[in-house]
């Protein structure tokens, strides 16, 4: 590792994404299938947004509640779309950016995962994780 290491060489490849078109419910679903927190959304194929595990958390009570709410929380991501929770255009990186580029995005925002394209397609995701990975091997190889 060095310092040109660029965001292709630590984002996450095999991507989980949802259609515009699909349901909140999916979404949720996906998120406890996969453990992921964040889902790239595209419509033909485009990144046109991102959805947040905590996106979902707001708008149900499951976390409140607990087991109770199941049937409440499903009724919520039944009444609402994607299109209603996504963050729209959301900011992204290229794929050849620098890591620290990212670095600098994650440090200057609130944002915890930025969606990584690659000749105009969605290439990825890079998450903070990623990035502390990076910086903690490339300390520990320091040492």
């Amino acid at each position: 590792m060095d310092n040109q290491d660029t965001i292709a060489s630590i984002m996450t490849k095999e991507l989980v994404t949802c259609d515009i078109n699909d349901s909140l419910q999916k979404v949720s679903n996906l998120f406890a299938e996969y453990h992921i927190r964040h889902m790239p959304i595209t419509s033909e194929g485009k990144l046109i947004g991102i959805v947040s595990k905590t996106d979902i958390m707001r708008i149900s009570f499951g976390n409140i509640y607990g087991e109770d709410q199941i049937d409440a929380d499903h009724a919520i991501l039944d009444m609402l779309s994607i299109n209603q929770v996504m963050k729209h255009s959301p900011v992204s990186v290229e794929a050849h950016q620098l890591i620290s580029d990212a670095s600098r995005i994650f440090t200057e925002h609130e944002f915890h995962a930025l969606p990584v394209i690659q000749n105009d397609q969605l290439a990825g995701i890079v998450t903070t994780t990623d990035v502390i990975s990076y910086y903690a091997q490339k300390e520990s190889t320091l040492v």
